[in-house]
Order: structure tokens, then sequence, then C-alpha cells
């Protein structure tokens, strides 16, 4: 007997429901952590892409409604972004998009500044040259202001460029951790995408810090690499201070460069 055959008057038995021990009772068990991490990916995608504005409120049942999954998947999907600072719980009111604060740009973009341009100088001289400018080329095709689609594919083009030089150092920890603060990264980066078409002053520094790490010329890389960095933080600078979805906070005027 086939094993989808079911014997008549004999009825099927649910996954969910199904003895341990049995071959449903394992589908159940694998489809669970599976439906886990597609709700967390949906979710975590439209929150990085605004499509979940910042300060946005949302539930387990708008969620589950919206994306098709049923309450345990969404609600541990939420506990993971919480544990991410992504979203936050309110008692008794369910979540929040965790708002984007003038703070919260000038810390990430510290950062970045602190490792980043590091980053380049030690991998000048060793980086895969052919997967950046495969990377480079998805950058170069563009993004159109408006279209979030796109603008995420250019993104997550852009990220991937970076991530790769970080690889390239050997330092495992600090790729990683670069790797991070870049998913971080990208929801401001949405933010300020959106206001004007920067495809061609990313094409022009992209393509110089290729040559400067081909050429193992790690002073002009780490040069350029600050200058990228500098560049996107007074875009997404520009942007936060026009945004409703910005919660402002004093920050000393010289820290801002």
């Amino acid at each position: 007997m086939n094993d989808l055959t079911v014997p008549e008057g004999v009825a099927a038995i649910h996954p969910a429901r199904a003895p341990k021990g049995t071959a449903a009772a394992a589908t159940a068990d694998s489809a669970g952590p599976l439906l886990n991490d597609q709700a967390y990916d949906r979710i975590k995608h439209d929150i990085i892409a605004c499509m979940l504005p910042p300060g946005s409120g949302i539930s387990e049942s708008q969620l589950g409604a919206q994306y098709g999954f049923g309450k345990a998947p969404i609600r541990m999907a939420l506990q993971r972004l919480a544990h991410e600072g992504l979203v936050r719980a309110m008692p008794r009111r369910g979540y929040v998009v965790s708002p984007v604060t003038l703070q919260d740009i000038q810390d990430i973009f510290e950062l970045r500044l602190m490792l980043e341009p590091q980053a380049a100088r030690l991998a000048a001289g060793k980086v895969d040259a052919s997967r950046l400018k495969l990377l480079d080329d998805v950058c170069r095709a563009g993004y159109r202001p408006g279209d979030i689609a796109s603008t995420h594919r250019f993104l997550e083009a852009n990220a991937s460029f970076h991530v790769t030089i970080a690889q390239a150092t050997g330092n495992q920890r600090l790729a990683h951790t670069i790797e991070a603060l870049l998913d971080e990264m990208t929801r401001l980066l949405h933010m300020g995408l959106t206001s004007r078409d920067r495809t061609t002053e990313m094409q022009h520094e992209h393509g110089a810090l290729v040559k400067a790490l081909r050429r193992a010329d790690g002073i002009t890389a780490e040069q350029i690499c600050r200058e990228q960095i500098e560049a996107a933080r007074d875009m997404v600078l520009t942007a936060a201070l026009k945004s409703r979805a910005v919660m402002t906070m004093a920050i000393p005027t010289g820290d801002l460069g």
C-alpha cells in the first residue's frame, strides 16, 4: 500500500495532532520551526524596507491576517524581532515597530566609521575582485526612488559588497559585526534613498574602492570607505530630519561631522 493512501474508514491524522514517534508527528515537528523562520523573515524584511513604518503599531492578529501565518509563528517572530530591537512590546497594546531616532543614526554611523574603513585597509590586496564586480554590477543597475522592491535589491547588493570586503580581512568576528551593523543600516538607507537617486554617486564610490583594493592600496581604500560612510550619513540625516517617523533627540552638532 502506498504511504499516502488512507485505508477506507480511517481518518487521516493531522500532523499537529499526530502521536509522538510517528512520521506525521515528525513532519509537524519540522514544520513548526520552518513556519517560525518564514514569519520572522517576512516581517523583518518589511520592517527593514519600511513597509511597516518606524513607530507604527502592530499586533499578532493583524500580522497573522496580513501574512497568512498562525498565532504561534507570529508570536515567535515578534519575540525574535524584539530581542533584535526591531520591535518593542507594549503591555496590553501589542507591539510597535521601533522608531528611528537621531541618536540611533549617530550611533550606527559612528560604529561604521570605526570598523569599516579599517576593514577596507586590511582587505586591500586580499579581496575577491570578481565577486565585488558582480555585486557592483547589481548596484550599477540602480533603483527607482519610491519603488521598495528595487530599492531593497539595490541595498542588499550594497550590503553584500561591504560584507565581502570585511570577510576578506580574515577576521570573522569583524566581518560578523559589520554584517549585523549593515542589517540595521539598511532600514536607515531605505529612508534616505526614497528622497533622491544616489545611483551615480555610489557607482563612482564603489568603482574607486574596488580599484584601490585590487592594487592593494590600503590607505586609499580606507579613505574612500570613510568618505562613502560620511556621504551616506549626511543623506540619512537629511531624510530623517524631514520624516515624521523619526523621533528627534538633541545631539551635539560637532558630532555629526
